[in-house]
């Protein structure tokens, strides 16, 4: 299908492309940036005045509870909530039920994702088997099944010599691995960041400490086999720190942060507030703070929603019972320019944190609105103000903390490949 989009402000972080124009789109692809020609025949005509165009977003940890109960949400549920917030890729994590360490569980992901026909779809392998971190997974049986990465979730390997194992048939295999770096004897069973707050909410803390200890230890072990890892959610300054150093060392690793960790503390949990419980947990809002500093200094590749929904029977659950995870993927955008409007980042960084950061990240092709890249756009009004209300997302998870926020960016149109996906 041909399509125009018209009088757009094209924001393009590719290649720093910046002006008011027109996008030409043919056969999934953009084939004008700029003036489209009089004998250009196009089945629409979209007027993008007042509009911005950017490159679809990129995220990289994504729960889509398929293969899964469906009570939570399914693949279809939440990809329907990702292209509402403006996203062309996801990465699934692995830890479905069951879990995706069998090359079955890819391929039935990738078929319903397949005929879904929304956002692009790129499957991870279990670095273990049930992500127990006992054994290795069948790490090519994986890649043959179309594996993009190899992933933990949220789960650490405890045992290093195994993490060595892993990371250096992964380099062999050519593909990057995502890690939770966490030291699972100072983590514990905390579900809370470990301060005097805990203690007096008599919720078990988690030590910053661990991320630490457990990142120095990945990176060390990743150093051996020159595999190149991915850190998709830190939440502290010091773990960003490291990364930092080692990628001045020319080491092959990169770091990411969720949202949440960029605008929620600790004191967000409240009255033990379960729609604030994510793993890594919220920090200080002295950590938050130093992180923040770090991500306007560049020290960060990528920003990610850590999509995670729970369904509506995980209300009743207390602090200590509840799952972690926050269901913000249809948000990701507005919840972004807070950084923006807040002075931390310009508009173009943080839409390079968002789809170049971390396709580069994922050793994706970088997103782009060059001539001849696939057409895969958010369309997104920067002055559209609303007040959030979960209920009114696509997603079946209402687990986020940021109920009545006022925010402003609202995606009008979303294209993957040149088909339109989402009309906001």
């Amino acid at each position: 299908m041909r399509r125009i989009i018209r009088n757009v402000r094209v924001l393009d972080p590719g290649d720093g492309f910046d002006a008011i124009t027109d996008l030409g789109i043919e056969d999934g692809k953009i084939t004008t940036r700029g003036p489209v020609a009089q004998d250009f025949q196009a089945e629409e005509i979209l007027d993008g005045s007042g509009l911005i165009a950017c490159p679809g977003f990129v995220e990289s940890s994504f729960q889509g509870h398929s293969p899964g109960h469906g009570r939570d949400g399914d693949l279809a549920s939440e990809l329907r909530a990702a292209v509402a917030g403006g996203v062309t890729q996801v990465v699934l994590r692995p830890d479905t039920q069951p879990v995706a360490d069998t090359p079955a569980v890819l391929q039935e992901q990738r078929l319903l994702a397949d005929s879904l026909g929304l956002a692009r779809v790129h499957v991870s392998g279990a670095l273990s088997m049930g992500l127990q971190g006992q054994s290795l997974s069948e790490m090519a049986a994986l890649q043959e099944a179309g594996a993009l990465v190899f992933s933990q979730a949220k789960e650490p390997i405890h045992n290093a010599a195994l993490l060595r194992l892993a990371l250096s048939y992964a380099a062999d295999l050519g593909l990057p691995v995502l890690l939770h770096p966490e030291d699972a004897d100072l983590a514990a069973q905390g579900v809370m960041n470990e301060s005097g707050l805990s203690m007096r909410l008599g919720l078990p803390g988690r030590s910053a400490a661990a991320e630490l200890v457990g990142i120095q230890r990945d990176m060390a072990v990743a150093a051996l086999s020159a595999c190149p890892v991915f850190f998709p959610q830190l939440s502290t300054a010091a773990a960003v720190a490291a990364v930092q150093a080692a990628r001045q060392r020319g080491e092959a690793v990169h770091c990411g942060v969720s949202i949440h960790h960029l605008l929620l503390s600790e004191q967000d949990v409240g009255y033990f507030n379960v729609h604030a419980k994510v793993l890594p947990p919220l920090r200080s809002l002295a950590e938050r703070d130093a992180l923040r500093r770090a991500l306007a200094a560049g020290a960060i590749t990528a920003i990610s929603s850590d999509h995670c929904p729970w369904g509506i029977d995980r209300e009743g659950m207390t602090f200590i019972q509840a799952p972690f995870g926050i269901s913000a993927i249809e948000w990701l955008l507005p919840l972004t320019l807070r950084l923006v409007d807040d002075g931390l980042l310009t508009l173009m960084n943080a839409l390079k944190l968002l789809s170049t950061g971390p396709a580069e990240a994922l050793g994706l092709p970088s997103p782009t609105l060059q001539v001849g890249s696939a057409a895969d756009i958010c369309l997104f009004d920067p002055e559209a103000v609303f007040t959030l209300n979960p209920v009114s997302g696509a997603s079946r998870g209402r687990n986020l903390p940021y109920a009545q926020w006022d925010l402003r960016g609202r995606v009008r149109y979303t294209l993957v490949g040149g088909s339109m996906v989402y009309r906001g």
